[in-house]
């Protein structure tokens, strides 16, 4: 029987029939799975940003370096070079972006096991990834690219 309130015991089944945990030792070995998936998840948002970031600096092109007589003081410095519409950049972050999604819904679905000690290395390994990886690139990253601070987005 699914459990629908939070419990605190060493049993569970997590996303699949056949991962189930019928001792302590299976269930620490759970745990640190998830902590590690929900590290690795963290690991892979920074590739993925990094990347998004990395080929929209690679694309900007500037205008001019001094401004000509003409333009205006609303006139943009930079541009945007759209690539076709299957680039290999665009392939690449949509690949990253699917792989992070899922990774991000498998960690979701095993928070809804509502084990305590799930939800706990679940969260401790995001928080711990974040730490890791992502913590004091704030100012490198634009704002455009950060699209949901959301962990499981």
């Amino acid at each position: 029987m699914m459990h629908m309130t939070f419990y605190w015991g060493t049993t569970v089944t997590l996303l699949f029939d056949f991962w189930k945990t019928d001792s302590l030792i299976s269930y620490i070995l759970t745990l640190l799975v998830c902590f590690l998936f929900s590290t690795f998840y963290q690991y892979l948002e920074d590739r993925r940003l990094r990347f998004k970031l990395q080929s929209l600096n690679s694309s900007k092109t500037v205008i001019n370096s001094s401004p000509s007589p003409g333009a205006s003081i609303d006139s943009p410095l930079l541009l945007f070079r759209r690539g076709g519409r299957w680039s290999v950049v665009k392939v690449g972050g949509s690949v990253l972006f699917g792989i992070n999604s899922a990774l991000g819904y498998f960690m979701m679905l095993a928070v809804m096991s509502f084990n305590g000690g799930v939800f706990i290395a679940i969260v401790f390994g995001l928080a711990v990834g974040y730490l890791l990886f992502r913590n004091g690139d704030e100012d490198a990253v634009d704002v455009d690219v950060v699209e949901n601070p959301c962990a499981c987005a």
